[in-house]
This record gives structure tokens, sequence and C-alpha cells, in this order.
């Protein structure tokens, strides 16, 4: 302990709020204790000369929460972190942002578990849709769907590539009937309507455009599937396949829906 005198505990007060526990002999914050900060939040757990250090939970008077490690007054290394929406975040972290793997579940039940950096999801991971039971897998970059990856439905799949979270380029449709179809993804633009301010505005939606119906296939990214299989595959099981694939294909709309980006940055 410190013999450190009354008026410098005053100024530290002012300037860091209360605080009851461990020093070191210097008189900082050193080993267990808890305080109170000026603007109102409470930190109870670790401190190491001065900062907090080790395990610790901190609540915000916003009613959001962390409970974990932390390294220099930084969340850093794994730790929880529930936000005040009922939403919550358990992983790891570094230097204060989600980094690494970790949980993300939002407030209507969606669930997002993969890679992390800089706060937001990048890399693998899988993205569970709460109300419709169906799940994305595949590669993140800077918050959104790149790359290779495949949305799960009850009865079928879409294996494909994406670009800003949409499906893009070639990809296919497996369907639990055992077959597959195979095409491509087109953005296309509605109607030009003036905006209020007099400016052009429009609305780009995707467009599926089929090649051909096959068997179950191996699928590479960007590898277009051959007509030839095409022409043996509605031979050999006829036109009923087509017109099943027809009265199963999903609409557009309401498949591919984007993941919230309104990550809390607390």
């Amino acid at each position: 302990m410190s013999d450190v005198g009354s008026d410098e505990f005053d100024e530290e007060h002012n300037k860091l709020g209360e605080y009851g526990g461990d020093r070191n002999e210097a008189g900082e914050r050193h080993g267990f204790g808890k305080a109170v900060l000026p603007n109102g939040d409470t930190y109870q757990g670790q401190y190491e000369n001065g900062k907090r250090h080790g395990q610790g939970t901190y609540r915000f008077k916003n009613g959001a929460r962390y409970v974990g490690d932390y390294y220099q007054n930084m969340k850093h290394g794994q730790g929880t972190f529930y936000y005040p929406d009922g939403s919550k975040y358990e992983g790891s972290w570094v230097k204060d942002l989600r980094e690494g793997h970790g949980v993300y579940i939002y407030p209507n039940g969606d669930k997002y578990d993969g890679e992390w950096l800089h706060h937001v999801r990048h890399g693998q991971g899988i993205y569970h849709y709460h109300e419709t039971g169906s799940k994305f897998k595949g590669s993140w970059a800077n918050g959104k769907m790149e790359s290779a990856g495949e949305y799960i439905h009850s009865n079928h799949r879409y294996k494909g590539n994406f670009a800003n979270s949409y499906p893009c380029c070639l990809g296919k449709y497996v369907f639990d009937i055992g077959c597959e179809q195979h095409g491509e993804y087109h953005q296309v633009e509605q109607d030009h309507t003036e905006s209020e301010w007099g400016e052009n505005a429009s609305t780009t939606v995707l467009k599926w455009i089929p090649k051909c119906v096959t068997g179950l296939t191996l699928w590479t990214p960007g590898k277009e599937t051959s007509g030839e299989i095409h022409q043996s595959k509605l031979a050999a099981r006829g036109m009923a396949i087509a017109k099943i694939l027809h009265n199963r294909m999903p609409s557009i709309k309401g498949i591919f829906v984007k993941p919230p980006n309104s990550l809390k940055f607390i």
C-alpha cells in the first residue's frame, strides 16, 4: 500500500472517479479493485499499474456490459459484450475491436458464427436466419458476403459467387429431388424515376438466368456447366424435371436477405 497524501487522491478522484481496492507502491491501482468512473460507468476486476488489466467486468450506464479480458485498459483476449438492445457478442477481442473468431447474436435472433476483423465480419463464417431457419455459409469481406458461398434452405440450396452480399455471375440451385439448375445472376436496373431533389434514381434487382438442368454435380466457382450435360440429362429424365423445378423454384425476392451492418462500436 502507498502513503500518497489525501490531496493527490482527491485529484485522482476528479479525473478517474471513485476507487476502492489494491494499489502498488507508487499509489497506482494495482491488483483487484472497484471503480465508479466520472461518467457513471463502473468497473470491477483486475488492475495493473493504474490500468484495467486481466479479468474484469465493465458496466456502462446505458445498460451495456463487458465481461472478459483486458490489456492496458482495452478489451483484449476473450470476452462477452452484452448490448442494450439485447444483442450479444462472445469471442475474441484485439485492442477494443472484435477480431478473430466470435459469435454475435442479434436482437431478432439471427446469429453469426465466424471470423472477424476490425469489428466487422471478415473471413469464413456462417450466418443463421432465425425467422426462416435458412443460413449462409461462406466468405465475408468488410462485413459483407463476398466470393464463394452458399445459401442453405430447407429443401434446396444455392451455391455460387457473391458480391456486396448478393449473388452474382455463375451459380446453381441444388434441389432435394436430386437435380440442379445451373445459371447466372445479373443485376438489372428498373425504370428510372425522379427523386424529390430532381435527380434520376433507379433500383437494382437480381435476375436469375437459367442455363441447364443436370443431375448432382461438383461445383467449382467460376466454372460453367457444359450444355452437353443439359441435353443428356433432360433426355434421360424427361421434361418432368423441368416442370418440377419450375414449381419449386423460389422467388428471388426474400431469398437473399442482407444481414444487418449496424453493429455497435462501444
